[in-house]
């Protein structure tokens, strides 16, 4: 039981309980169910404090729509746009299966921007005003995210020897030029079979499940896996719920801040936020400009902050000569 003095083997289920071995409930879509809970209470909260334009007993509707066509949709059509455009193309209908996963936080938000930007029109609503509602919600979403990212040992870190470093079987899944050389790979599933003959192990996601249930292929895994950063710890905490308090206390304390400042803020810190923490994660894709695709799409966010604050600018100078 050597390896209990060492570091943390990741062996969490990602499902809260399961109903068949491949069926049940999973920690992701509670994270989005609380996200989506946390956002119409302190929705409700602002309508109700002259905050928000939008009526209280319309919250819950804009909120799950938010979600649906926002979030989900736009999250989705992101993963395989930033991420898997050739898989996509080649298999539309990936997009369907939601259960292999596949989420993207850029693509979330931007979804989010295009749904908001139809309903204000549609409602009459001032779409900078929606942002500045919205954007200290958003986060907590984010943060949520990242966390269930961590139950389910995915979007891992890179190596590192500090004394909370984790180690993800999910590294056998990375391929031999981020993760495991060929000989550890099959080394690893040789030994982990012999823990398990009846099973016949011969893949990444039978010894990643293997971890969850059976003890005894904790130490072989102790021996082989690279030591990494919880990444996903980092993220929930700098991009979501760091950012999230912020922006609600300044939403609080300040009631008539101009519209789409609160909104340009959020994507400007996000952005800078995102960078950060990109730099503890094992890039899941190949580098643009030497930048992991979160950095680089990043980039773009601070420009869509900064035209925002300009606009917020350039209104609260307008407002103050009239």
């Amino acid at each position: 039981m050597d390896y209990l003095l060492g570091y943390y083997i990741h062996r969490m289920d990602p499902f809260i309980f399961r109903i068949t071995e491949t069926f049940g409930p999973r920690w992701y879509g509670f994270a989005y169910l609380l996200a989506f809970i946390v956002g119409i209470l302190f929705l409700r909260y602002l309508s109700r404090r002259g905050y928000c334009q939008i009526p209280e007993d319309k919250v819950t509707d804009f909120i799950v729509y938010t979600a649906i066509f926002g979030v989900m949709i736009g999250g989705r059509l992101g993963f395989f746009l930033f991420y898997r455009f050739e898989e996509f193309l080649a298999d539309p209908l990936v997009f369907f299966r939601f259960q292999e996963g596949g989420m993207a936080s850029h693509g979330g938000i931007l979804g989010v921007v295009a749904f908001t930007f139809y309903y204000s029109w549609r409602n009459k609503i001032s779409w900078p005003h929606i942002g500045d509602c919205l954007v200290p919600i958003a986060p907590v979403g984010i943060g949520f995210g990242r966390l269930a990212n961590f139950v389910n040992g995915e979007l891992i870190g890179r190596p590192t020897t500090v004394s909370w470093a984790v180690q993800f079987s999910e590294e056998m899944k990375l391929g031999p030029d981020h993760g495991l050389d060929r000989e550890t790979y099959y080394q690893i599933i040789d030994e982990v079979d012999q823990v398990l003959p009846e099973a016949q192990v011969t893949t990444a996601d039978q010894v990643i499940e293997a971890a969850r249930h059976v003890p005894e292929v904790l130490p072989i895994l102790a021996s082989y896996l690279t030591p990494r950063h919880p990444s996903q710890l980092y993220q929930a905490f700098l991009e979501g719920f760091l950012i999230a308090g912020v922006l609600m206390v300044v939403r609080l304390k300040w009631k008539d801040l101009p519209y789409g400042l609160l909104t340009g803020v959020f994507f400007i810190i996000y952005a800078i936020m995102r960078m950060v923490g990109e730099t503890f994660r094992e890039p899941d894709a190949t580098l643009l400009l030497g930048l992991t695709r979160g950095q680089f799409y990043s980039s773009f966010m601070i420009l869509i902050g900064a035209a925002f604050v300009l606009y917020a600018i350039r209104l609260s100078s307008r407002e103050g000569h009239s």
